[in-house]
């Protein structure tokens, strides 16, 4: 239930992000592992058109939190493995905070990035990645002028 929960507020985040066409609209929340809600981001928020939902998000939370470790990242889309705009992608951004579980949504689809596999890399780091499909919907709402919709 509280998976369903924080996934389905990522969803709502996405809904706030700056539409744009060469990037996907995002939301991304860090809970701990006691519920409490560490931090929430959207992709373009704030000032910078180029951030990450889960970037966002982290980039709000002290790195030296204990709680990171067992924490985990909800993201509206799977972490991103490449991107153009940053060195580091979201998968690595996740790992690297030391986050070993993500919730998501939906699987990257080619639209930007051929042969997305965010969840491989997290994988490959340790970390656990489930995909709860009843919220594809949702986060491709936002996103709908870039899938033809």
């Amino acid at each position: 239930a509280a998976d369903h929960h924080w996934l389905a507020l990522a969803c709502e985040l996405a809904a706030e992000c700056p539409p744009s066409e060469t990037a996907f609209s995002v939301g991304a929340v860090v809970v701990a592992a006691d519920g409490t809600e560490l931090a929430r981001g959207h992709s373009r928020e704030g000032t910078d058109p180029v951030v990450h939902a889960e970037e966002a998000a982290l980039a709000k939370v002290d790195p030296t939190d204990p709680r990171l470790v067992t924490a985990t990242v909800y993201s509206s889309l799977e972490p991103c493995a490449r991107r153009a705009s940053r060195p580091a992608p979201c998968a690595r951004l996740v790992l690297d905070a030391g986050v070993r579980r993500v919730v998501t949504a939906w699987r990257e689809p080619d639209t930007f990035v051929a042969d997305a596999d965010g969840s491989g890399v997290l994988a490959a780091g340790g970390a656990t990645v489930v995909v709860l499909p009843e919220h594809e919907d949702r986060a491709k709402a936002p996103n709908g002028h870039l899938l033809g919709r």
